[in-house]
């Protein structure tokens, strides 16, 4: 019964998570959790590594204290796009930019100048998102960024704890795709993009499988958590790829879709090979890899983080309301009086997500959500109503009906939202398990260690270890008419600023 540790980093907290499979079941229970977040200094926005590093290895050593000996090995699980650099000698130059920092603006449309959209969509397959990596170095590069010039490795972010970890260098292919520099058919960096962009070829080193073996905990790290005989293996790196790991799908991916659920929704498929076509590339899907070979085909749909930064600024305000009270509040406001685009520019980094939430109803022409339980009700409605969208673009892509929704992660505690997106969707949705990045996590650290035997295998032990929430559609009429609304004022919005 050898115990794999998860961390995982996400965009507002990280864990330690300890997975123990036992009688062809898995427990996961948390070792250690911390806050996490964006720091403003100089005007920009960037990630706390050296805090981060501090909590991951005071969560190693708080699994260590319960589990000791047990413990076989820990990967990192992180956001994808962000990335750190590494000096001559191996010294980290600086702290990593977050993806939300206003660098990247305007970048994209130059970059495009030099490689027009659709030769970098045919080269990547990924959909164009101005926080891309892709976007911030070349924001760095136009920028002169002294750090960039300095720069001998780039590392992504869960390669930046696999190195702190072991003292090995990987890039692990997952969260390497979601660059927007990795030719998915060729399974290695797009060398003719990079040629075209003028980024350094030698910043990007070989990528790696998920199920890696790194090697053993440094010594020093070791010493410091009190673990012994650890190895660093390489989960999917990527917090969406893991989770999707833990999908507790019967089967392939053709009669079902995912959601993984929390800051941000990735609504998508599970296919054999990249979808890199004109409709896919008007559409704005994405191809990230996957496990043994597969391609995630999703769209981001801004999610969770239109609640959490309402919740922000009402605490700043003095009103600080818990989730369920949130929840309540939502429940009293009257249903489907006033929906938005949950995908709206506006929301990424607003300084006021309530008020943004206001200003975009008034300009879809929709009710003025005035109080905030129908600020909280509009949220949640909108989000329902994009994912609704995907999903009728998702079955176009691939090729047929899809009957069931899985949604996997921490936004599966919203059971409001579970059943709102049954509702829009008019699909079957089986809700679990909650910490299903770390399961996904720890299951291919369970492969890698000869335990599970395959990704079929490894999801046939979430579904005998984890209790799944089903929802059933409802109330297709009204759905309906939300959404041909919302299609309208849409409509209407891009003649007038057409």
């Amino acid at each position: 019964m050898s115990v794999f540790l998860a961390v995982d980093l996400g965009a507002s907290s990280g864990r330690v998570m300890a997975g123990v499979l036992r009688d062809g079941r898995l427990e996961v229970s948390e070792a250690y959790r911390f806050a996490n977040g964006p720091v403003i200094a100089g005007g920009h926005m960037h990630w706390d590594l050296l805090a981060q590093w501090d909590h991951v290895c005071r969560g190693l050593a708080a699994a260590a204290d319960r589990y000791g000996g047990r413990i076989a090995s820990v990967g990192v699980d992180t956001w994808g796009v962000d990335f750190g650099l590494l000096g001559r000698h191996d010294e980290l130059l600086g702290n990593p930019y977050h993806y939300r920092d206003r660098r990247t603006q305007g970048i994209m449309p130059r970059a495009l100048q030099l490689v027009d959209r659709e030769s970098m969509f045919a080269e990547t397959g990924i959909q164009f998102l101005e926080f891309n990596t892709v976007f911030q170095l070349l924001a760095m590069k136009w920028q002169r960024s002294s750090v960039l010039e300095a720069a001998e490795t780039l590392m992504m972010m869960p390669d930046l704890f696999h190195w702190l970890l072991s003292g090995e260098k990987s890039c692990e292919r997952t969260d390497a795709s979601t660059t927007q520099l990795v030719d998915p058919r060729e399974g290695n960096w797009s060398w003719t993009l990079l040629e075209r962009l003028d980024l350094r070829p030698s910043l990007f080193q070989s990528l790696s499988e998920p199920a890696t073996r790194l090697g053993p905990l440094r010594t020093d790290v070791a010493g410091r958590t009190g673990l012994s005989g650890v190895d660093v293996v390489l989960p999917a790196a990527h917090d969406t790829a893991s989770a999707v790991v833990a999908v507790p799908a019967a089967a392939g991916g053709a009669d079902w879709c995912y959601i993984s659920s929390g800051t941000w929704m990735l609504m998508g498929a599970e296919v054999p090979g990249p979808v890199i076509t004109e409709e896919s590339a008007r559409l704005n899907f994405t191809n990230e890899a996957g496990v043994n070979g597969t391609t995630r085909l999703l769209k981001n749909i801004m999610g969770l983080w239109l609640l959490q930064e309402c919740r922000r600024i009402w605490q700043r305000d003095g009103r600080d309301r818990g989730w369920e009270e949130m929840i309540g509040l939502a429940r009293q406001a009257p249903a489907l009086q006033s929906v938005a685009d949950a995908d709206d520019a506006r929301f990424l980094a607003p300084d006021d997500m309530p008020h943004a939430i206001r200003q975009a109803c008034a300009d879809m022409g929709q009710p003025v959500p005035e109080t905030d339980g129908a600020v909280i009700r509009c949220a949640l409605e909108s989000i329902a109503l994009k994912c609704r969208r995907v999903f009728e673009w998702l079955e176009q892509l691939a090729g047929g009906r899809i009957e069931v929704i899985h949604i996997v992660g921490g936004g599966t505690r919203n059971r409001m939202l579970c059943q709102m997106t049954a509702d829009a969707c008019q699909r079957h949705v089986l809700a679990g398990p909650i910490e299903a990045t770390a399961t996904g996590n720890v299951l291919m650290q369970a492969v890698a260690a000869g335990a599970i035997g395959s990704l079929h295998d490894a999801r046939s032990v979430v579904r005998r270890s984890f209790s799944l929430e089903p929802y059933e559609p409802r109330d297709a009429g009204a759905w309906d008419e939300a959404a041909s609304r919302l299609a309208s004022a849409e409509a209407r919005r891009s003649n007038s600023d057409s």
